[in-house]
């Protein structure tokens, strides 16, 4: 979301919902002193900021969708840290890279996080992976349906939530050019064919976990003696973070230039010949506040590649350069949060 769509305080109580999660996540994480979270954490936030950058076309619509990555870094890293992950990797795209309002900050993090990250992970993954579904299919292939049912589930349902927020943010701002139900109509069947993508792309990922290394993924029943590691840790994280590369640093070259979900409701995609939609003016629209300034003035001032470019610059390298920077910056971070989270765990043991 830009700040625009959302009026100051609106904004602030977004920052409030989501910093209160953000610190109820670091409070349940002080115990937490598995060592394969560290290298896990860095590399799985990576290749959701990776997988972020390839926005690819949803047929027939004129839009395009790009991965959100709760579901995924719940499967993997628990709800609390995959939580703390995305606001790493939501707040590096906004400060860095100009990708989504500072104000709106709060807004996009529980709109794109929340929801994939605590209602994917408590209501459909857990639930899923811990149950007897496929149970008839044998141990390794019924934790793969398993995994394949709860990814597709939850990022469909996950996805239809945080859109939904969408709405209701922008209606509780006072954006009259808004219509709720005609935005709804809008925005929900749109997300829903985003969700299924999604599902695909992150069921096929954690299968991959699950064949090379099973014990990665939470509530994973991996005591049965069939259901064992095919790669070490080591080499599973090397490939990883090759896809991350290819991904960040190569495919986002390709991908998709028709607007994503949101722009899509807002200004349509008239230029390629579909509908308007909204039909809002892009270069005019939303709420105006001194708030919003401010921050578009604080990004301004940050952001060294915005939109993922050199500054003034229509190279394709820029793209590429803020591919392989964006991700080397976020598992940079998360491995840092993991360093000082675990230095504080050792002094309290001490102590």
């Amino acid at each position: 979301m830009a700040d625009a769509l959302l009026a100051p305080a609106a904004a602030a109580a977004m920052y409030v919902a989501s910093g209160t999660a953000a610190g109820i996540s670091i409070h349940q994480l002080k115990k937490d002193d598995d060592p394969r979270k560290l290298p896990t954490m860095a590399v799985s936030a990576a290749l959701v900021f990776a997988g972020q950058m390839i926005n690819y076309t949803i047929p027939g619509t004129g839009s395009s969708g790009h991965m959100c990555g709760g579901m995924l870094l719940s499967a993997l890293l628990g709800p609390q840290a995959g939580f703390l992950s995305m606001i790493v990797i939501l707040a590096i795209q906004c400060l860095f890279f100009a990708d989504g309002g500072l104000m709106a900050l709060g807004a996009n993090v529980w709109n794109m996080s929340f929801y994939g990250c605590f209602v994917g992970y408590y209501l459909i993954w857990r639930p899923i992976l811990r149950g007897k579904w496929f149970s008839s299919l044998g141990t390794r292939s019924a934790q793969r349906t398993r995994i394949i049912a709860a990814s597709v589930i939850g990022c469909v349902l996950t996805l239809q939530l945080g859109a939904f927020s969408v709405v209701l943010e922008t209606t509780l701002s006072g954006i009259t050019e808004l219509p709720f139900s005609a935005f709804v109509a809008l925005m929900q069947p749109i997300h829903l064919a985003i969700g299924l993508i999604e599902g695909i792309v992150t069921a096929a990922v954690l299968v991959f976990i699950y064949e090379s290394r099973p014990e990665l993924l939470r509530d994973v029943n991996i005591s049965d003696s069939r259901v064992s590691a095919r790669r070490s840790l080591k080499s599973t994280l090397v490939i990883l973070a090759v896809v991350v590369a290819v991904v960040g640093g190569g495919l986002s070259l390709v991908a998709s230039s028709d607007p994503d979900g949101l722009e899509w409701a807002l200004f349509g995609n008239e230029e390629s010949g579909y509908s308007q939609n909204m039909g809002l003016d892009e270069d005019s629209f939303g709420v105006d506040s001194k708030a919003a300034d401010t921050a578009g003035s604080i990004q301004e001032a940050t952001s060294f590649l915005p939109d993922y470019a050199f500054p003034d610059s229509d190279s394709a390298a820029g793209t590429t350069v803020s591919g392989l920077v964006g991700s080397a910056l976020v598992a940079g971070v998360a491995a840092l949060i993991c360093l000082v989270g675990g230095f504080f765990r050792k002094k309290r043991t001490a102590a």
